[in-house]
């Protein structure tokens, strides 16, 4: 595996890690793998030692964000004993995360992204589903729920890129929003 002289090698993971910041600080154009390479103090051999192309490199890289951005959030929702709001607070944090999923969501055209986007949209609605199933709700009505939440999700990201500070910051009114989001989420219908 090429890297420069005096210089830790590099892995995949070390790349897809970069990747993801790249895509986060400037869109899908962004990872590419001279600048990447650049970044990390490596040459380009060491990253098409590593993905054989571009689109390699962003396919490792979407699904990396899949990993850590639906998986690995579902893995640890799945411990907490009231699972829809440990996943509003986690999906609903602080801002910041959004920023590869909105320069995602720019991108669902791309061939490397779309595909893996749908997978991740019906996966986080089929989990919010079976959420507010357990909650009682029929699957008719959960499916409605469910995509009421992930859309709530989505017009958040947004906020945090257009408008942060109309969002609430830390602390008791961040509670009080995240507890009035999932009031109307889980209320009886009438």
């Amino acid at each position: 595996m090429p890297s420069t002289p005096g210089s830790r090698r590099l892995s995949r993971d070390d790349w897809t890690a970069e990747a993801l910041r790249a895509l986060a600080a400037g869109g899908l154009s962004a990872v590419a793998i001279e600048p990447i390479a650049a970044r990390l103090g490596a040459t380009k051999g060491s990253g098409y030692w590593h993905f054989k192309s571009r689109d390699d490199l962003i396919s490792a890289t979407v699904a990396r964000w899949e990993r850590e951005n639906t998986e690995a959030v579902i893995a640890r929702v799945d411990d907490a004993a009231d699972r829809l709001g440990e996943l509003l607070r986690v999906a609903l944090g602080p801002g910041g995360q959004f920023a590869a999923e909105l320069a995602l969501l720019a991108s669902a055209d791309h061939p490397e992204v779309g595909p893996v986007l749908r997978r991740v949209t019906r996966r986080r609605l089929s989990y919010l589903t079976s959420l507010f199933v357990e909650l009682g709700h029929p699957e008719p009505e959960a499916d409605r729920r469910a995509l009421q939440a992930y859309t709530t999700y989505l017009g958040h990201a947004q906020l945090t890129r257009t408008d942060p500070d109309s969002l609430p910051g830390d602390g008791p009114a961040r509670a009080a929003y995240l507890d009035s989001v999932l009031a109307v989420l889980t209320a009886t219908s009438e």
